[in-house]
């Protein structure tokens, strides 16, 4: 049987080996929902970036930029992290690039992986069939926050290996634990994810319209993963 283990963040990614697997990254928070709100409402493709001034330059070839740093539009940037501001096909037919504080980095930290997909609930039954599909070992890829571990992400893991237990067997103790804890408060996201200190930071600024939509189920049949040439799209 195909197994499934979680990296609970980029700093610890090298504790784990990635060729060979399909790594899921994951960054619920908002940069991995945000790119499956970004895709599904009609961007063509997204390039991503671990530095600001990277992703800033890519104006100057036609595309969207969207940089965030500790939950705010980073200075000279068109967007920031809104999965929202991407619904009802708003930029349709355009290229998007986007850097943020956590999920951007552990992007290209996963770079050795066989394929790269983008974690994120409403698109999580796609995802799933997707990787059951597939005859590889999966490592779900926690962006988390600054380094360390978080609720949001190590949940939606959590969720990931509870619905791939039909097909995956769980490679290490992270794994149980996180399907543990979904077992137990999958039923309430919101409200057990209402503790969480990011929650908080992101309650703080005003945008509780982004965290209902990074917490809604199946909004999506689509899966989101980095082509051959490092974009990501959606297939």
């Amino acid at each position: 049987m195909r197994k499934v283990e979680i990296c609970f963040s980029p700093e610890l990614i090298h504790l784990h080996q990635l060729s060979g697997k399909i790594v899921v990254v994951v960054d619920i928070f908002r940069a991995s929902s945000t790119m499956i709100a970004a895709l599904a409402n009609g961007i063509t493709e997204i390039q991503t970036f671990a530095d600001l001034e990277a992703c800033r330059q890519m104006a100057t070839q036609g595309y969207l930029i969207a940089g965030e740093r500790n939950g705010l539009t980073a200075p000279g940037f068109e967007l920031g992290n809104s999965p929202v501001a991407f619904l009802n096909g708003k930029y349709s037919g355009k290229k998007l690039a986007m850097t943020t504080t956590n999920g951007t980095l552990a992007i290209s930290k996963s770079e050795e992986a066989d394929e790269i997909l983008i974690g994120a609930f409403p698109n999580l039954k796609s995802t799933i069939d997707y990787i059951q599909d597939k005859a590889q070992d999966v490592l779900i890829h926690c962006a988390g926050w600054k380094g360390m571990f978080n609720l949001e992400d190590s949940i939606y893991a959590g969720a990931l290996v509870k619905f791939l237990e039909a097909s995956h067997q769980t490679a290490e103790d992270g794994a149980l634990a996180m399907k543990a804890l979904f077992e137990k408060e999958g039923h309430d996201l919101k409200g057990f994810l209402s503790q969480a200190s990011h929650a908080k930071r992101l309650q703080n600024h005003g945008i509780e319209k982004d965290i209902d939509f990074c917490l809604s189920l199946d909004l999506y049949s689509m899966v989101a993963k980095v082509n051959e040439n490092g974009a990501l799209v959606k297939v």
